[in-house]
């Protein structure tokens, strides 16, 4: 059955050009030889994409293409389509390894010769890459072949290439279960694991986030699985990649079916298991050995995992799971909790703020295990963390606000949530009986406390602190206090939108001549700076004080990244007037900002995009606005579900120093505005916070109501 023809948007073909959206109108509007519309609406006209890529390749516009958006156009031609999938990910690996000389050797072959080569570099993958064995590629396969070696010659640590072959198969859905653990999160829980450790095992090893995370910590051998053949592929891809001087062993299949590593035990497991799933095996599975706990319920299949992952464990291992809130308080669970409770299993149960990771309207919780040790100590508490207070400690530059809430659209505060929590666990594992509680953040609960007719270990429960438990005194001061910075806020704000310097431009917007970012600094007008790939994991950072990250720039914070994770000759170190730009495009806040005096000597992160302007030449805010503008990150990104910016496309208009300098002073206007209103709306919900539990608690009272006489006197003055 022939294939439909692909059909692309405006959108997709401004990307494909490396053009603006406004460009792709004004081809449809002059040029009477464009594609006429095959499909879609009036107002969202679809264009057949082979008519598209010729008529644009007629005038020289397809070589502007990002390989990474060839890539994807080309898979939407094939076939195959997503399908590929699996048979492209071990030869991204393979093609990735292949030193600069041997892929310009490789894009000078003949198709059949191209074809022969990649069958037998995926062959050679057979023993790192389940189900590489089964690969083999066909003539029809070499548009899709160039087009994975152009964007891997472009970025050659094979992250590009990855990202596009995930998007068809292994998008984030509730449908497939196939999330990813956000970096973050994929740190904080290797670094719960308490000291070295060698060998690590992920039995539901998604796209492998976790054992990345302990490889970076030092991890030398890992073991990884997973249901879903093609995230068990790119797991093995990605780890091979990353720490190509590790042990690394990756099996496709359900581990709690069919454990590929059984008899295996290693120091520690890192887990993400699939949630609320009841087709998790109970029947089967009904005496298995691994039920040291009791058997799970049907309706329990996250207490299945975590006694997979204890089974697992050398005695006095480490296990740390990731779990859905619900598996702390479920009366279905109630007997295994209180199994992992009196065995001293369990150690310790973190509460993270929802948006921490996917499903992010729940508030997800991290179950910290350690399997018994025959002659070990007896442990007669178990610690619960919640994370939400630190979490939402937003630390803006200008004033260091402290929110009691958070917003769904308010960036989380990794740094304070990473350290609450390792903070409070490594004093509790150090010495359990010594620890002393934080109210209201953790508190170490004795077993014999939790061993009542519900066993709920929901950390909320047994931490949050009532506004009765402070004094009304410090309570009055802590609530006058904010809300006398609000309304020192509230006249900043009230200043920051007084401005109304401009006007209309006439009857028509200015249209302007435009230049490419990568023109710019080919130019020498700027110059385009990021961290290099490969600056992970060593040391030389030492004498920095922090990393600048995206959600920096997003939320308007100083530098609060860990230097530790980069290598002081891999990432520039930001000087002021320095343009950072965020690299992943989507979500609230800023997308852009000049670097101040409290930036400068930060390392640049990851995340973020450098653009040094040469001030002879180019308006530092000017520069700032125009990059940030939302149809030009739009129209410079790539990605479905996670946009990832290209830098050199971004466009500037060509203005001479001085009308570039009055465009400046607006944008810096406008981004004071932004970050004034931010603050007063944190310091507004961090008033109303107190005051509702203050007088709730009963620390505060409503004042009395003023007399006739004292109302006329304040009248009169």
């Amino acid at each position: 059955m022939p294939q439909p023809p692909a059909q692309v948007t405006a959108a997709e073909i401004s990307r494909i050009a490396g053009v603006t959206r406004a460009t792709v109108s004004n081809w449809r509007r002059r040029h009477d030889d464009f594609p006429a519309p095959s499909g879609g609406t009036d107002s969202s006209p679809l264009y057949d994409l082979v008519d598209v890529q010729e008529w644009l390749g007629a005038r020289g516009h397809a070589s502007t293409a990002d390989p990474a958006e060839e890539l994807r156009t080309t898979l939407r031609l094939h076939p195959g389509g997503g399908g590929m999938t699996g048979a492209l990910l071990p030869l991204a690996l393979a093609t990735a390894r292949r030193t600069p000389e041997e892929r310009t050797a490789l894009a000078g072959l003949s198709d059949a010769e191209l074809v022969a080569r990649a069958d037998r570099a995926v062959a050679d993958l057979a023993e790192l890459v389940p189900g590489a064995e089964a690969v083999h590629f066909a003539a029809h396969d070499v548009d899709v072949l160039r087009a994975l070696l152009r964007c891997v010659q472009d970025d050659t640590s094979g992250e590009a290439a990855l990202a596009v072959l995930a998007e068809r198969e292994l998008e984030d859905s509730a449908a497939s279960g196939t999330y990813r653990t956000p970096v973050q999160l994929a740190d904080l829980v290797a670094r719960l694991v308490p000291g070295p450790y060698a060998q690590v095992m992920d039995p539901a090893c998604g796209s492998g986030s976790l054992l990345s995370a302990a490889a970076r910590r030092g991890a030398k051998v890992l073991y990884g699985q997973d249901s879903v053949p093609v995230q068990a592929q790119r797991s093995a891809v990605s780890l091979l990649l990353a720490a190509p001087d590790t042990d690394i062993t990756v099996r496709a299949g359900d581990s709690l079916r069919a454990d590929a590593f059984g008899g295996v035990t290693v120091d520690a497991v890192l887990c993400n298991p699939p949630y609320g799933d009841r087709d998790w095996g109970h029947d089967e599975l009904a005496y298995d050995a691994r039920w040291a706990y009791g058997v799970p319920p049907r309706a329990e299949s996250e207490l299945a995992w975590v006694q997979h992952a204890l089974a697992h464990l050398v005695p006095g291992g480490h296990a740390v799971l990731l779990l859905p809130p619900a598996t702390a308080s479920r009366a279905s669970g109630r007997r295994v909790r209180m199994e992992l409770i009196r065995s001293g299993a369990l150690r310790a149960v973190v509460a993270l703020p929802p948006g921490a990771a996917a499903p992010f309207h729940v508030g997800l919780q991290i179950w910290v295990l350690r399997r018994p040790e025959p002659t070990g100590p007896a442990h007669t508490s178990v610690l619960f963390v919640d994370t939400s207070e630190a979490a939402a400690d937003a630390g803006t530059r200008t004033g260091g606000i402290a929110s009691g809430t958070r917003t769904g659209r308010t960036p989380l505060n990794w740094t304070a949530l990473t350290e609450t929590a390792l903070t409070q666990w490594s004093a509790f594992a150090k010495d359990p009986d010594a620890y002393a509680d934080e109210p209201g953040t953790a508190r170490a609960v004795p077993v014999v406390d939790l061993l009542d007719d519900v066993v709920d270990l929901s950390p909320a429960r047994h931490v949050r602190a009532s506004r009765t438990d402070v004094a009304p005194a410090e309570l009055a001061r802590e609530a006058d206090e904010v809300r006398r910075r609000l309304v020192a806020v509230a006249k900043s704000l009230g200043r920051a939108a007084g401005y109304d310097d401009w006007s209309a431009a006439g009857p028509a917007p200015r249209v302007w001549r435009t230049a490419t970012a990568s023109d710019l600094s080919r130019g020498g007008a700027l110059t385009l700076l990021r961290t290099a790939p490969d600056s992970k994991g060593a040391a030389g950072a030492a004498q920095v004080s922090a990393v600048l990250t995206g959600l920096d720039i997003a939320r308007g914070t100083a530098p609060s990244g860990d230097p530790s994770g980069l290598r002081a000759d891999g990432a520039p170190v930001i000087a002021a007037g320095d343009v950072l730009v965020r690299a992943v495009a989507g979500g609230s806040g800023a997308m852009a900002r000049v670097a101040d005096d409290a930036d400068a000597g930060a390392l640049l992160g990851h995340q973020v995009h450098l653009f040094r302007p040469d001030p002879a030449r180019l308006d530092p805010w000017f520069l700032a606005g125009f990059l940030s503008a939302e149809e030009n990150i739009a129209s410079a990104s790539t990605g479905s579900t996670v946009l990832h910016v290209s830098p050199g496309r971004l466009r500037v208009p060509l203005l001479p120093l001085e009308e570039q300098r009055r465009y400046g002073e607006a944008f810096r206007r406008v981004h004071t505005l932004r970050t004034e209103a931010a603050r007063a709306t944190e310091l507004a919900e961090e008033t109303a916070r107190l005051l509702v539990g203050g007088l709730t608690g009963g620390g505060l009272v409503p004042s009395a109501p003023a007399t006739a006489g004292s109302e006329a006197s304040a009248e009169s003055a």
